[in-house]
């Protein structure tokens, strides 16, 4: 059971399982769909599958339908239609277009080489803790005061560019931002050391970001389970979801399952797959126990 779910569980709890279809469903991935089927039942609540298989260059369809049988052989059953991201790309397109024109999104038409160098320029410039943001090193602010006319002759030279927030100006009039972590409590959220973060990249007009929290709302989802390596993201969430009017859900971000050097299981490093232990003879409550012996 998700730690702190029975005290506040005093109406229904839709939760989601969104993986993305990149490679074949492992145990991690059942640990993860069992916490948030296992919170959604213990409230008579729904349970939510959604595709997210916006990245082009490594989704898959076969993937994505190995995914679903495997999770319906599992009995991971949405209680609504499978929501596949890349199939509404125009409604994260009007979000985008919604925050730009309200001068909180700007065009970046930088490089990555273009961004090393200016960061590796910026030699006295503060990055934040490794625990607080994950990335590197924060993007500069190349093109954010881009003067109007020149970003219209990129744009009509068909200068591919991507779109990011402009922190600045988001945290202008956010005031406090917190969310409820179950096992925690409240927490005051602090999204500034993610900087100007990519909202729209240059092959699709979304990125996780926007995705995950324009879906959270969409869907009603009031409980996100994820995997503990998600929550720092959580706190620019919290900021996305008040510039666009959205609900912040209640989190629950549970241990990440690891295999038997202690590193975690991942597609990346060959973790077995459900079908490879399916084809093996093990039942669906034998795989579940696997994947949960920990929890």
């Amino acid at each position: 059971m998700i730690e702190g779910l029975a005290e506040r569980s005093c109406k229904q709890v839709v939760t989601r399982f969104a993986p993305s279809p990149t490679g074949y469903l492992h145990l991690g991935h059942v640990y993860a769909a069992s916490a948030a089927w296992q919170a959604a039942r213990q409230s008579d609540g729904r349970f939510l599958l959604r595709l997210e298989d916006i990245d082009p260059q490594r989704c898959r369809p076969a993937y994505a339908a190995a995914a679903l049988e495997d999770l319906a052989w599992l009995g991971f059953v949405s209680d609504e239609p499978v929501r596949v991201q890349s199939e509404h790309l125009p409604e994260y397109r009007a979000a985008l277009e919604d925050l730009a024109a309200r001068g909180l999104a700007y065009r970046c038409f930088c490089s990555r080489a273009d961004i090393a160098r200016e960061v590796a320029a910026a030699a006295a410039a503060p990055h934040p803790a490794e625990a607080d943001f994950p990335a590197a090193a924060l993007y500069p602010g190349t093109c954010r005061q881009l003067p109007r006319s020149l970003c219209a002759e990129k744009l009509a030279a068909g200068a591919p560019h991507a779109w990011r927030l402009d922190m600045q100006s988001a945290l202008a009039g956010a005031g406090d931002l917190r969310f409820f972590e179950l096992a925690e409590g409240w927490i005051e959220a602090n999204p500034a050391p993610f900087g100007d973060v990519v909202l729209g990249r240059r092959d699709v007009p979304a990125s996780y970001h926007l995705c995950v929290t324009h879906d959270d709302a969409l869907q009603g989802v009031t409980l996100v389970t994820r995997a503990h390596d998600l929550k720092p993201a959580t706190h620019l969430h919290v900021l996305l979801q008040h510039l666009m009017h959205w609900p912040t859900p209640a989190y629950a971000h549970h241990p990440l399952l690891t295999g038997p050097t202690g590193a975690r299981l991942s597609k990346r490093d060959g973790a077995v797959p459900i079908r490879t232990l399916r084809a093996k003879g093990l039942s669906p409550d034998e795989l579940l126990r696997q994947a949960t012996s920990s929890d």
